[in-house]
Parts: structure tokens; sequence; C-alpha cells
């Protein structure tokens, strides 16, 4: 089993794209990019979906295996990966964890709740150069963490 690197590039800034596809090659680690068709990847493991909404988070759970890593800003697709033992972080460099998803899918079920009520909520900060930085040191964290840890024999 290798360990592929796994990105949701609907929507994946590209300085974290590029930081996957740097990390990638420095540590020989296939990544992975999965987009509809609307979007013009350049990857040399680029998977194509079509536009229907969950296409893409399905593509992705297909591809995942066991220590696999997968970058996404989708939370219930980040539950969904965790639950094959899959490691998943946001653009922003938060890694998503299996004691703390249940709280943030509730999350966003209330502001969901809130919005189809009338309310507002509010939008994603402006990404920042620091998002940056705490990106690539959390991917490259979490890919040294998997690769000094031996797999389990089957």
């Amino acid at each position: 089993m290798v360990m592929k690197i796994i990105v949701d590039a609907d929507a994946c800034p590209k300085d974290v794209l590029k930081t996957c596809m740097n990390l990638g090659r420095q540590y020989s680690i296939q990544v992975w990019t999965v987009a509809s068709f609307n979007h013009n990847i350049e990857s040399n493991h680029h998977v194509t979906v079509g536009s229907d909404a969950e296409e893409a988070d399905l593509k992705m759970i297909n591809l995942a295996e066991k220590r696999d890593i997968a970058v996404t800003q989708d939370w219930g697709l980040a539950a969904l990966l965790l639950g094959k033992n899959v490691r998943s972080l946001n653009p922003s460099g938060k890694e998503y964890r299996p004691e703390t998803i249940d709280f943030m899918l509730e999350e966003r079920e209330a502001k969901a709740k809130h919005r189809r009520s009338g309310g507002r909520t509010k939008g994603p900060k402006k990404r920042t150069e620091s998002d940056n930085k705490k990106f690539s040191e959390q991917l490259e964290l979490i890919i040294r963490e998997e690769l000094s840890d031996p797999p389990e024999p089957a």
C-alpha cells in the first residue's frame, strides 16, 4: 500500500495545491487531484468528474485508502475519510480529528438551519500567507508521521 495525497481540487487555493505538489515530489508521494470538468488542474494524477454536487467527494472516498492524506474544505467528506483511517486537513492547515469532527458537523448543521430561517453567518476569512505557512508545516508533519510509522502487516 503506497501512501498518496488526495486533493479536493474544486475549490483548493493554488498555493495549497502547489505545496501538495512540492511536498509530494520531495517525499516521493503521488498527489492525486479530483475536480469537476469545470476546472483546469495540472497534475500527473488528475481525476475529472462531472459537475453533480457530490461527484468529487464520492471519487475521493473511492480513491482513498488507509494512511492516505486528504486535503478538503468539506467537513462531511473529512468525516467519511476519517472513517477510512485517512488523515485529513483543510487548506488552512487544520487537521480534522475523530474526537472533534462530530462537533464540527453539528455546528455546520446549526449554521445551515440558521441560514434557512433567514439568518446570516460569516463567510470564510481571506486567505493569508500565515495560512499557507501553517498548511505547509502541518502537511509535512503528517507526511513525516505517516512515513515514520510503518504500516501494520495485513
